[in-house]
């Protein structure tokens, strides 16, 4: 008899029973649930279980188990009901056989108290009146640790101690009790692979989020490392991980948070030459970076591998969000912006400014919309982007169209970053790498972000760029550059003018300073 199961069929006790006979157990203790007529004053009249089989069978033998090794008992099992009932039908049953009743009986109670409060089984109760809901188990969810506590139904009092925090599983009853949910929707989250590009303001809440709700597989994208000034916008971080790439960090944290999903960092930027793979290897996408080459990048991926993302961008107190689906009306990014902005022309949160629930009220909007999407609940949704000011706390949705003259979605189409845009940035990912790549090094901050350089990121040739463009200064001879500044915004907008100038041999710095702070 296996430890833990779940049956569509009515329950045998005496089938059970003959199954854990043992010649050397002097107690034997048993518990038998029943489907009554009434809860919480209404009369019920039948009732459904439904139940995320691989996860509850799994932590159903991890309670059996923790029940014979916590109360030395030598045999234990447990069977529940799954499917429809009637009153008065047995809906789970426990067994045990122990040396002694003490035991028996502390480990039956110990396993029927611990599957009502960890297995995902969900109950739903159809009453006299014609209405039906889903119920969870309440008391269990609630009680303090050490305190007695009673289930519905068994009208036994528990005083057990509360197992290792290991052992529990996550526990989506909350969401699974929404009829838009169900035990159907939350095994399709489960089933879901999510890509997420970018882990910083946008991507924290959407990562937080969507591992809480239980999306089987999340794919990291983010080749940064924690910065103090991320700290006050990214609380998925702390002061301890400055200095640590954001991927890894963020694996753990989500790890901690649900076991149930399986997080694989990629501590690398989205590039033209990983984008399509990334892409192709999750059902769903959620951009969350903060520079409008990356959006545009990803947009044209998913087009080209007709996948549905999520895109959101933030500027100061605003914010916008727009949800792509691959529909032949449904508009892409580019039949919006049929340019794409250059990242020097908005500044990013670095550069423009920006208070911590700005990024985060956007990137909750993300992962509800990604949730929506693989629940199915948006199918009714017209194309759209919602506006958001959160310095007035007003939003707006204005409607969006599919530009005709847009061809990204035919064969062919969505070329991503023309070739002479590529060698624009370059990416390097130590200060002695970039330094041996035969390019001199340029920086361009201002003297007052200089000041608090460590010792070993001194970069000798400085022109600031507020002198460059009042014409005080002028930018060296021609030669090979390597242009740098705080997070590569300002470099590439230089990078870009240069080049209308004929200076070939100039190059930014991808990510800037922050990525070789490391």
């Amino acid at each position: 008899m296996q430890p833990f199961s779940l049956s569509p069929a009515p329950l045998t006790p005496e089938t059970y029973r003959s199954a854990l006979a043992d010649r050397a157990a002097g107690g034997y203790a048993s518990f038998e649930g029943r489907v009554r007529d009434h809860n919480e004053g209404r009369r019920v009249v039948r009732l459904e279980y439904e139940a995320f089989e691989e996860l509850a069978v799994k932590e159903g033998e991890r309670i059996v188990a923790e029940a014979m090794a916590r109360y030395g008992v030598r045999r234990a099992a447990c069977v529940h009901r799954v499917g429809g009932l009637d009153v008065g039908e047995l809906a789970v049953w426990v067994g045990v056989a122990g040396t002694h009743r003490d035991e028996a009986f502390a480990a039956c109670r110990y396993i029927i108290d611990e599957v009502k409060h960890r297995v995902p089984v969900w109950k739903l109760e159809h009453y006299s009146d014609g209405d039906s809901g889903w119920v969870a188990c309440e008391r269990c969810a609630a009680h303090e640790p050490g305190s007695p506590h009673a289930h519905e139904g068994d009208g036994s009092q528990s005083r057990h101690e509360v197992p290792d925090r290991a052992a529990f599983v996550h526990d989506y009853s909350r969401q699974v009790v929404l009829p838009e949910v169900g035990p159907g929707g939350q095994a399709r989250l489960a089933a879901a692979a999510v890509l997420v590009v970018g882990a910083g303001g946008l991507g924290v809440p959407v990562l937080q989020y969507l591992a809480a709700a239980g999306v089987g597989r999340l794919v990291i994208v983010d080749g940064d490392r924690v910065e103090p000034s991320n700290l006050h916008r990214q609380p998925l971080y702390g002061v301890a991980d400055v200095g640590r790439p954001k991927v890894e960090v963020a694996a753990e944290r989500l790890e901690a948070l649900n076991v149930d999903v399986t997080v694989e960092p990629r501590a690398v930027h989205a590039t033209p030459d990983n984008v399509d793979a990334l892409v192709r290897s999750c059902d769903l996408v959620v951009e969350c970076t903060d520079n409008f080459r990356a959006k545009f990048l990803v947009s044209d991926a998913v087009v080209r591998a007709g996948k549905p993302a999520v895109f959101a961008s933030v500027h100061q107190y605003e914010g916008q969000l727009q949800v792509y689906r691959p529909l032949p009306h449904w508009p892409c990014l580019r039949c919006l912006w049929p340019e794409a902005p250059r990242d020097g022309m908005v500044g990013n949160c670095a550069e423009a400014g920006v208070l911590g629930p700005v990024p985060a009220t956007l990137g909750a909007l993300e992962a509800m919309a990604a949730l929506r999407r693989l629940l199915g609940l948006d199918a009714g949704d017209a194309p759209s982007l919602v506006m958001v000011d959160l310095s007035s706390l007003e939003t707006r949705r204005i409607g969006a169209r599919r530009d005709p003259r847009c061809d990204h979605d035919r064969p062919g189409g969505a070329p991503g970053l023309e070739a002479d845009e590529m060698d624009l940035e370059l990416e390097f990912a130590t200060l002695t790498q970039a330094l041996e790549s035969g390019l001199e090094l340029v920086d361009i901050r201002e003297s007052w972000e200089r000041a608090h350089d460590p010792p070993g990121l001194q970069i000798p040739t400085h022109v600031p760029l507020s002198e460059l463009v009042k014409g005080h200064v002028e930018f060296p001879a021609d030669g090979r550059y390597l242009i740098v500044c705080a997070h590569g915004v300002r470099s590439l907008s230089l990078v870009e003018h240069l080049r209308t100038q004929g200076r070939t041999g100039v190059h930014s710095l991808r990510g800037g300073l922050a990525v070789l702070r490391s």
